[in-house]
């Protein structure tokens, strides 16, 4: 981990495409007690650029539910709808320097090549590098296709091999060039979180076990960028009794859900406390309650099992 000499800076960015859950809750609560801990900086981002999937009145619903948990952090919000031109200029210069290149192609297209081998982690294909050396402009890809080109970052390196401070070794595959920057002119998510945490100073990112795949190739960016990453810290997941991660098929587990059940913060926050290994079972307690005895060491290695369901009983 870093000197205790360099301060440290995190961020929470939860996205405004639905309401914070209890897998959000756990994983803000414990970056906010590993910075809070430490002295160190939590800033707050709004990842408000996914277009069609943004709920309206999402952002204050997030934002009323991290107050009713007991979590702040420094500064105004960062809301990344109002820094598209820093996305943009970052993604022109890495077309410039020829560490990107103009994409025509369509999902069904790259479904359909010979053959594509399909991510693990995510339901989509590798990208078999149809459009590398294809066209020598934006303008040129626009005019011999007829459609308006995304931007995708070469990958020469099949790894990234890193050290994550929670979850151990990683050997940091990337398999295939992605999309920095979509058809609409709007970046992707790898190279809008990279952005925004080199401009805010980030040094330190806490998060679930399923961005973990998302790492290597924000490292990437890093590297291309010339500037130092930060260091990594990812979670075991909550999981429902079916061992897949809580989603609908669970039931409601959100916030507002719990909230307009009656349920206090003092128990939710007790609640995802002890399911991390923080404080005995039954047990109510804020945030700020836990700041003295926090050990990241205490946190169970494995996903645990929460629905919630003994918050209702």
């Amino acid at each position: 981990m870093m000197s205790d000499d360099v301060p440290m800076i995190s961020r929470l960015a939860p996205s405004p495409t639905g309401v914070l859950h209890l897998g959000n809750a756990r994983s803000f609560l414990i970056n906010w007690l590993y910075l809070r801990s430490r002295a160190g900086s939590l800033l707050l981002r709004i990842e408000d650029i996914d277009g069609p999937r943004l709920k309206a009145g999402a952002t204050d619903g997030l934002l009323e539910d991290l107050q009713w948990m007991g979590l702040d952090w420094d500064g105004e919000p960062i809301r990344q709808s109002e820094r598209m031109a820093e996305y943009a200029r970052a993604a022109n210069l890495l077309l410039a320097e020829g560490l990107a290149y103009p994409c025509t192609c369509t999902r069904k297209e790259i479904d359909a090549a010979g053959s594509a081998p399909h991510e693990e982690w995510q339901d989509a294909a590798v990208y078999p590098g149809t459009c590398r050396g294809r066209y020598g402009s934006m303008a040129e890809a626009r005019s011999e296709s007829g459609r308006e080109p995304a931007l995708r970052l070469r990958v020469d390196d099949s790894a990234l091999p890193f050290q994550d401070h929670f979850s151990g070794s990683q050997a940091g595959r990337i398999r295939g060039d992605f999309v920095i920057q979509k058809r609409d002119g709007g970046p992707a998510y790898q190279l809008a979180v990279v952005v925004d945490d080199i401009a805010s100073g980030v040094n330190l990112v806490v998060r679930g076990h399923d961005l973990l795949p998302s790492t290597p190739r924000q490292l990437l960016l890093y590297r291309h960028m010339e500037k130092p990453a930060p260091e990594y810290l990812h979670l075991p997941l909550l999981v429902g009794p079916d061992g897949r991660r809580l989603a609908k098929r669970h039931g409601d587990s959100s916030l507002r859900m719990f909230r307009q059940n009656g349920v206090s913060a003092a128990a939710l926050v007790g609640y995802l406390a002890s399911i991390s290994g923080l404080l005995p079972a039954g047990k109510e307690c804020m945030p700020e309650d836990l700041l003295a005895g926090f050990d990241l060491a205490l946190l169970p290695r494995q996903e645990q099992i929460a629905t919630g369901a003994e918050l209702l009983a």
